[in-house]
C-alpha cells in the first residue's frame, strides 16, 4: 500500500515559519445562476495557514465558492482580497483539484511535465514528485490507465507541481477506498506542513475530524459558522449545524 512521505516536526516548524502571507477577506459575497441566488452575501476571514474544511448539504454552495475564489467564476457581486493582490497575480499562486481528476490523455510523466513547463518550473523535479506520490514505476504509463486513487494521486502531484501558496481541493477522496483516501490525506497534510493553504471541500465528517484547523459550514448559500475545528464538532453553534452533523440535512 502506498504511504504519503513523514517529515520531521522540526522542518514542519521550520516549513510553517515560511508560510507564504496570503490570508483572504470575503465581503458581500454574491453569485446568481440564471437569475437565481445561489451565494447570498457571503462574508469570510481566512488566514495565511493551515486547512480550512468547507462542509454543508448538497446545494450550499461549497464547489462554487472554490471556483469564486480560484478565479474560474465571476461573482454577481461583493469582494474577494487575496491580501491586494489582483485576481490574476493570486490565480497564478494556487491549484485547484476536483472530485474527478482532469488529466492529460498522455503519460504520468507528461502530464507533470506540462504543468511544470507552463509554469517556468525546473522540468528535474519531475521524478521528485512522482515518487513523492507513489507514481514513480507508472511515469511512462498513459494516465488513463491509472486507478481512481492513482489518478487522483497524479492530479494532486501535477497541482504541487506549480508550488502553490494556495491548494483547493473539491472533495477530492469521494468514492475513493480507504486505503486511498489516507494516501490523499497524507499528502495533503505533508503540504500543509510545508506551508501550503488548504481550503478543502468534504462530506466526510471522519476526514474534516482528522485534517481540519477551522471549519466553514454553508447552508442556503450563506457562511452560517466559521470557527476552530476543535469547537465545531462538539458544539455547533447553530442548529442546522447541529442537525448536519447529526445526519438530519442531507448531504
Amino acid at each position: 500500500m502506498f504511504e504519503a512521505p513523514v517529515i520531521s516536526r522540526a522542518e514542519a516548524a521550520t516549513n510553517e515559519a515560511r508560510a507564504p502571507q496570503m490570508p483572504l477577506t470575503v465581503r458581500g459575497l454574491c453569485l446568481e445562476l440564471g437569475g437565481t441566488p445561489v451565494l447570498d452575501d457571503l462574508d469570510l476571514d481566512l488566514g495565511p495557514a493551515g486547512c480550512t474544511m468547507i462542509m454543508g448539504p448538497n446545494g450550499a454552495g461549497k464547489s462554487l465558492l472554490l471556483k469564486l475564489l480560484h478565479g474560474l467564476m465571476a461573482p454577481t457581486g461583493g469582494m474577494i482580497d487575496w491580501a491586494g493582490r489582483d485576481t490574476a497575480e493570486a490565480t497564478k499562486r494556487q491549484a485547484l483539484v476536483f472530485q474527478k481528476p482532469v488529466l492529460l490523455r498522455r503519460s504520468v510523466a507528461a502530464n507533470i511535465d506540462f504543468v511544470l513547463k507552463a509554469r517556468g518550473k525546473d522540468r528535474g523535479k519531475r521524478d521528485a514528485l512522482l515518487e513523492h506520490v507513489g507514481l514513480s514505476h507508472k511515469a511512462r504509463q498513459p494516465a488513463r490507465l491509472l486507478s481512481g486513487g492513482e489518478a487522483q494521486r497524479l492530479a494532486l502531484a501535477r497541482a504541487l507541481a506549480s508550488e502553490p501558496d494556495v491548494l483547493f481541493l473539491d472533495e477530492p477522496t469521494a468514492s475513493l477506498d480507504p486505503a486511498s483516501v489516507l494516501a490523499i490525506e497524507g499528502i495533503v497534510s505533508e503540504a500543509k506542513a510545508r506551508g501550503v493553504r488548504i481550503i478543502f471541500v468534504t462530506h466526510d465528517m471522519g476526514q474534516a475530524r482528522r485534517m481540519a484547523d477551522d471549519v466553514v459550514f454553508l447552508h442556503g448559500g450563506r457562511v452560517i459558522e466559521h470557527s476552530p475545528a476543535n469547537a465545531f464538532f462538539p458544539e455547533p453553534q447553530t442548529q442546522a449545524a447541529r442537525d448536519y452533523l447529526n445526519g438530519r440535512i442531507v448531504v
